[in-house]
Protein backbone atom coordinates (compact mmCIF):
# COMPACT_ATOMS: atom_id res chain seq x y z
CA UNK A 1 0.00 0.00 0.00
CA UNK A 2 3.23 2.35 0.89
CA UNK A 3 4.85 1.75 -2.45
CA UNK A 4 1.76 1.98 -4.57
CA UNK A 5 0.85 5.46 -2.40
CA UNK A 6 4.99 7.11 -3.41
CA UNK A 7 3.86 5.47 -6.77
CA UNK A 8 0.91 7.71 -7.23
CA UNK A 9 2.46 10.72 -5.99
CA UNK A 10 5.75 10.39 -8.36
CA UNK A 11 3.42 10.22 -11.37
CA UNK A 12 1.71 13.02 -9.55
CA UNK A 13 4.77 14.98 -9.45
CA UNK A 14 5.78 14.24 -13.23
CA UNK A 15 2.53 15.03 -14.16
CA UNK A 16 2.52 18.22 -13.24
CA UNK A 17 6.53 18.78 -13.88
CA UNK A 18 5.31 17.89 -17.67
CA UNK A 19 2.71 20.20 -17.31
CA UNK A 20 4.25 23.62 -16.10
CA UNK A 21 6.53 23.24 -18.76
CA UNK A 22 4.32 22.63 -21.33
CA UNK A 23 2.67 25.99 -20.36
CA UNK A 24 5.99 27.31 -20.02
CA UNK A 25 6.97 26.65 -23.37
CA UNK A 26 3.67 27.77 -25.22
CA UNK A 27 3.99 31.24 -23.19
CA UNK A 28 7.61 31.47 -24.23
CA UNK A 29 6.26 30.55 -27.90
CA UNK A 30 3.20 33.56 -27.66
CA UNK A 31 6.07 36.20 -26.44
CA UNK A 32 8.02 35.59 -29.38
CA UNK A 33 4.76 35.48 -31.65
CA UNK A 34 4.09 38.92 -30.43
CA UNK A 35 7.79 40.60 -30.50
CA UNK A 36 7.60 39.39 -33.97
CA UNK A 37 4.52 41.06 -34.61
CA UNK A 38 5.36 44.29 -32.99
CA UNK A 39 8.94 44.55 -34.70
CA UNK A 40 6.84 43.85 -38.21
CA UNK A 41 4.10 47.11 -36.91
CA UNK A 42 7.20 49.50 -36.03
CA UNK A 43 9.60 48.37 -39.18
CA UNK A 44 6.73 49.23 -41.35
CA UNK A 45 6.09 52.55 -39.08
CA UNK A 46 9.64 53.10 -39.85
CA UNK A 47 9.41 51.90 -43.91
CA UNK A 48 7.34 55.31 -44.31
CA UNK A 49 10.16 57.83 -43.75
CA UNK A 50 13.18 55.30 -44.79
CA UNK A 51 15.59 56.48 -47.27
CA UNK A 52 17.68 55.48 -49.87
CA UNK A 53 20.97 57.32 -50.90
CA UNK A 54 22.18 54.88 -53.51
CA UNK A 55 21.01 51.45 -53.64
CA UNK A 56 17.12 50.98 -52.69
CA UNK A 57 17.06 46.65 -52.62
CA UNK A 58 13.89 46.10 -49.88
CA UNK A 59 13.01 47.63 -47.10
CA UNK A 60 16.20 46.38 -45.06
CA UNK A 61 18.64 48.88 -47.02
CA UNK A 62 16.86 51.76 -46.05
CA UNK A 63 18.23 54.61 -43.59
CA UNK A 64 15.95 55.85 -41.28
CA UNK A 65 16.72 59.74 -40.77
CA UNK A 66 17.72 61.15 -37.62
CA UNK A 67 17.51 64.58 -36.39
CA UNK A 68 20.36 67.20 -34.15
CA UNK A 69 23.21 64.65 -35.25
CA UNK A 70 26.26 66.08 -33.72
CA UNK A 71 29.16 63.24 -34.75
CA UNK A 72 29.47 63.89 -38.16
CA UNK A 73 32.44 61.86 -40.11
CA UNK A 74 34.51 64.24 -42.38
CA UNK A 75 33.71 63.81 -46.13
CA UNK A 76 37.20 64.53 -47.21
CA UNK A 77 38.10 61.17 -45.85
CA UNK A 78 39.08 58.03 -47.08
CA UNK A 79 36.62 54.88 -46.01
CA UNK A 80 37.98 51.32 -46.86
CA UNK A 81 35.61 48.73 -45.58
CA UNK A 82 36.07 45.12 -45.97
CA UNK A 83 32.67 42.69 -45.90
CA UNK A 84 33.38 39.79 -44.60
CA UNK A 85 30.38 37.68 -46.36
CA UNK A 86 29.96 34.51 -45.02
CA UNK A 87 25.75 34.49 -44.86
CA UNK A 88 24.30 31.49 -47.44
CA UNK A 89 21.05 31.09 -48.43
CA UNK A 90 18.57 28.25 -47.96
CA UNK A 91 17.78 26.26 -50.96
CA UNK A 92 13.86 27.45 -49.99
CA UNK A 93 14.61 31.05 -50.79
CA UNK A 94 16.75 30.82 -54.07
CA UNK A 95 14.06 33.56 -55.62
CA UNK A 96 14.57 36.05 -52.69
CA UNK A 97 17.66 38.40 -52.29
CA UNK A 98 20.99 37.68 -50.19
CA UNK A 99 20.25 39.42 -46.79
CA UNK A 100 24.11 39.31 -45.99
CA UNK A 101 24.44 41.47 -49.52
CA UNK A 102 20.99 43.56 -48.46
CA UNK A 103 23.00 44.19 -45.06
CA UNK A 104 26.04 45.46 -47.27
CA UNK A 105 23.83 47.83 -48.96
CA UNK A 106 22.37 49.50 -45.96
CA UNK A 107 26.29 50.51 -44.63
CA UNK A 108 26.89 52.02 -48.12
CA UNK A 109 23.77 53.46 -47.92
CA UNK A 110 24.25 54.90 -44.47
CA UNK A 111 27.84 56.03 -45.32
CA UNK A 112 26.56 58.28 -48.07
CA UNK A 113 23.71 59.51 -46.41
CA UNK A 114 26.37 60.36 -42.98
CA UNK A 115 27.78 62.84 -46.10
CA UNK A 116 30.31 60.72 -47.32
CA UNK A 117 30.68 60.54 -51.29
CA UNK A 118 30.62 57.38 -53.13
CA UNK A 119 34.00 58.40 -54.20
CA UNK A 120 35.67 58.24 -51.06
CA UNK A 121 34.02 54.97 -49.72
CA UNK A 122 36.53 51.61 -51.09
CA UNK A 123 34.55 48.70 -50.42
CA UNK A 124 35.45 44.88 -50.62
CA UNK A 125 33.16 42.28 -50.23
CA UNK A 126 35.56 39.04 -49.40
CA UNK A 127 32.98 36.04 -50.09
CA UNK A 128 33.15 32.67 -48.43
CA UNK A 129 31.36 29.57 -46.73
CA UNK A 130 27.98 28.49 -48.51
CA UNK A 131 27.66 32.95 -49.41
CA UNK A 132 29.54 31.68 -52.55
CA UNK A 133 26.41 30.24 -54.09
CA UNK A 134 25.36 33.66 -54.35
CA UNK A 135 27.90 35.15 -56.36
CA UNK A 136 27.27 33.23 -58.78
CA UNK A 137 26.36 33.90 -62.53
CA UNK A 138 22.68 33.37 -64.12
CA UNK A 139 23.80 30.48 -65.83
CA UNK A 140 24.95 28.46 -63.15
CA UNK A 141 22.29 29.46 -60.61
CA UNK A 142 19.67 28.54 -63.19
CA UNK A 143 21.97 24.73 -63.28
CA UNK A 144 22.01 24.65 -59.52
CA UNK A 145 18.33 25.51 -58.90
CA UNK A 146 16.50 24.37 -62.08
CA UNK A 147 14.14 27.22 -61.42
CA UNK A 148 15.08 31.22 -61.70
CA UNK A 149 18.31 33.29 -62.28
CA UNK A 150 20.49 34.39 -59.79
CA UNK A 151 17.74 37.27 -57.74
CA UNK A 152 21.41 38.89 -56.69
CA UNK A 153 22.49 39.50 -60.18
CA UNK A 154 21.34 43.27 -60.40
CA UNK A 155 22.66 44.25 -57.08
CA UNK A 156 26.26 42.65 -57.28
CA UNK A 157 26.16 44.41 -61.03
CA UNK A 158 25.35 48.07 -58.69
CA UNK A 159 27.60 47.69 -56.68
CA UNK A 160 30.48 46.88 -59.07
CA UNK A 161 29.12 50.20 -61.19
CA UNK A 162 30.74 51.73 -57.52
CA UNK A 163 33.80 50.18 -57.90
CA UNK A 164 32.89 47.92 -54.84
CA UNK A 165 35.55 44.47 -55.35
CA UNK A 166 34.21 41.32 -54.95
CA UNK A 167 36.53 38.29 -53.86
CA UNK A 168 35.76 34.69 -54.19
CA UNK A 169 37.94 32.31 -51.47
CA UNK A 170 39.36 29.35 -54.25
CA UNK A 171 39.46 27.34 -50.63
CA UNK A 172 35.46 27.91 -50.47
CA UNK A 173 34.94 27.33 -54.25
CA UNK A 174 36.86 23.53 -53.67
CA UNK A 175 34.78 22.59 -51.07
CA UNK A 176 31.34 23.95 -52.65
CA UNK A 177 32.29 22.72 -56.26
CA UNK A 178 32.11 26.46 -58.01
CA UNK A 179 34.19 26.85 -60.52
CA UNK A 180 35.37 30.10 -62.01
CA UNK A 181 33.40 30.02 -64.66
CA UNK A 182 30.51 30.13 -62.53
CA UNK A 183 30.93 32.55 -60.66
CA UNK A 184 29.46 36.54 -61.78
CA UNK A 185 31.63 38.05 -63.98
CA UNK A 186 34.67 40.36 -62.87
CA UNK A 187 34.89 38.46 -59.48
CA UNK A 188 38.28 38.06 -58.27
CA UNK A 189 39.77 34.95 -56.84
CA UNK A 190 42.29 34.61 -53.46
CA UNK A 191 43.45 31.52 -52.54
CA UNK A 192 41.79 32.04 -49.45
CA UNK A 193 39.98 34.35 -47.66
CA UNK A 194 42.27 33.91 -44.68
CA UNK A 195 45.35 35.71 -46.85
CA UNK A 196 42.93 38.87 -47.94
CA UNK A 197 41.49 39.08 -44.56
CA UNK A 198 44.91 39.69 -43.70
CA UNK A 199 46.15 41.76 -46.33
CA UNK A 200 43.38 44.46 -46.63
CA UNK A 201 43.69 44.07 -42.92
CA UNK A 202 47.13 45.80 -43.46
CA UNK A 203 46.21 48.30 -45.48
CA UNK A 204 43.60 49.66 -42.70
CA UNK A 205 40.20 48.45 -44.22
CA UNK A 206 37.66 48.50 -41.60
CA UNK A 207 36.29 44.66 -41.17
CA UNK A 208 32.51 43.81 -41.14
CA UNK A 209 31.44 40.49 -40.08
CA UNK A 210 28.55 39.97 -42.55
CA UNK A 211 26.95 36.19 -41.44
CA UNK A 212 24.01 34.82 -39.61
CA UNK A 213 24.20 35.30 -35.46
Amino acid sequence: MKSRLLFSILLLFIFQTGFAQQEKATKAQQDSIKAAQEDSIKMAELAKVAIYPLFKEGLWSGVIPVQGVTEIPNPKDQYNLLFEFTMGSKDTTYKELNEGLVEIARIVNLHIASGIPISHIHAVVLTHGPSIYSIMNDAAFREKYKKADNPNTHLIDSFMRYNIKFIACGQAMAFFEVSKEQLHKNVKISLTAQTALSAYANKGYVHYDISKK
